[in-house]
């Protein structure tokens, strides 16, 4: 069993839904949720957009045919954050591509440094803004803390320059969580980027408390633990309670527990399928899980 045959599943129990009078599929035209940045007050949607894997391709139309048709359903959709780094190899390349004048206007840009030396990352920066034909950048993280203190030296001044308009880290581990909390607690940012899913929720202890108190945004990468999770409820119809979050899909029940922590201001997964771009949208529409809800998809997961 793969994602597409659990969403499946769950558009079968949301047709029936429908047609007993149920919940259903019923959040599917509303808007999508929003999030405040900390630093400004600025709203971005609450699901956005990865590009780590599916955007990693070539040049020929049949790779690129379905992106396209990702993006245009993802702004149709209601989305605007794109998350994307140098380190996706032609990621960047594809989005520039592929983003129509409209699309880049609309977009809040998110990428990243991954290279040591000031001069490197500026470099690798300024490329970065040039492949996707955005001369500024709405984001910038230092991935994965590389060479930290030299980037952000350079993305403070980028940013006084409006080059840039916010600056932040980002890293894909638990193991690493004690060292953002330490950045975070130093360091003025405006976005933190970091894993945390159902199955991971080490970040609800310390650090998405502290961005909270610091007001630092925060992306969360890695939602669905690179799709393990949909293996461990391969077979498992969904739940009765998932009308009551408004869920169709046990993709939307795992976003929707990413989302429901209010210190999380959106959610990135990375994926190249229509389908699956608008399964993840509806999880950022409608209820979210109450505390008792969290802990019965913690429960479905592990049991």
């Amino acid at each position: 069993m793969n994602r597409r045959d659990v969403i499946v599943g769950g558009l079968t129990m949301a047709a029936a839904a429908t047609t007993s009078g149920g919940a259903g599929a019923a959040t599917a035209s509303g808007p999508l949720i929003t999030r405040r940045i900390p630093s400004t007050g600025e709203e971005i949607p609450a699901l956005g957009l990865g590009t780590s894997g599916p955007f990693e391709v070539g040049r020929s139309e049949a790779e690129r045919a379905p992106l396209k048709a990702v993006l245009e359903a993802f702004f149709a959709g209601g989305g605007r954050l794109i998350d994307t780094s140098p380190m996706y190899s032609t990621a960047e390349a594809v989005l520039g591509d592929l983003m129509t004048p409209a699309m880049r206007e609309r977009a809040f840009i998110a990428t990243k440094v991954w290279t040591r030396g000031a001069r490197a990352g500026v470099q690798q920066m300024t490329k970065s803004a040039e492949l996707m034909k955005r001369p500024k950048l709405d984001l910038i993280q230092v991935h994965n803390l590389l060479d930290l203190d030299t980037h952000l030296k350079t993305l403070r001044a980028w940013k006084d320059e409006g080059r840039v308009r916010y600056i932040g880290i980002t890293h894909y581990t638990v193991g690493a969580q004690p060292e953002l909390a330490k950045v975070i607690e130093r360091e003025k940012l405006d976005f933190v980027q970091l894993n945390y899913s159902a199955t991971t929720p080490n970040a609800e202890q310390r650090l998405l408390p502290l961005a909270a108190d610091k007001g630092v945004a925060v992306l969360v990468n890695r939602p669905f633990e690179d799709g393990s999770m949909f293996n461990a409820v391969r077979g498992k119809p969904l739940p009765a309670w998932a009308s009551e979050i408004d869920a169709t899909s046990w993709g939307q029940i795992f976003l929707k527990y990413v989302l429901a922590h209010p210190a999380v201001t959106a959610a990135i997964p990375a994926t190249g399928k229509v389908h699956h771009l608008e399964d993840n949208l509806a999880a950022a529409r409608g209820r979210l899980p109450d505390p008792k809800l969290k802990a019965e998809i913690v429960g479905a997961l592990t049991t």
